[in-house]
């Protein structure tokens, strides 16, 4: 296994590794809505925080050489599931080719670090050489 920091990457909340590669697998830890500039400070409303989210794994899919189109999984975590879940998915959609929508899961939760409204985890895949 592969224990990846990036550098210049989001600022771990505890205790992990930004990605683990193994077997071809990129497992990225779920990020964060605020910026590696700025530890902790969200942006406000569900539309502006999943941009932070996903540029938050852009940069760490950049750092192991991969994008959004290596993606094979979205696990998705809200705290206002019923009133952030439409809003979510149109600016989650935009960051995905129409034909390679990874597989997903979107759960409602009763908190994340930060009091962050939404945290995304990965699990890419390299291609084969």
């Amino acid at each position: 296994m592969i224990f990846h920091m990036i550098a210049g990457g989001p600022k771990p909340v505890a205790p992990f590794s930004h990605a683990v590669e193994t077997d071809g697998f990129v497992l990225i830890t779920g990020q964060m809505p605020d910026t590696p500039q700025a530890p902790g400070i969200l942006p406000e409303g569900i539309v502006a925080q999943t941009h932070a989210v996903m540029a938050n794994l852009n940069k760490v899919l950049a750092g192991v050489g991969l994008g959004f189109e290596h993606v094979a999984m979205a696990r998705i975590y809200l705290t206002e599931f019923k009133r952030d879940y439409a809003a979510m998915n149109e600016t989650y959609r935009s960051y995905f080719a129409q034909d390679r929508l990874p597989a997903r899961t979107c759960v409602g939760v009763t908190g994340l670090a930060y009091d962050a409204l939404i945290e995304i985890d990965l699990i890419a895949r390299r291609p084969a050489e």
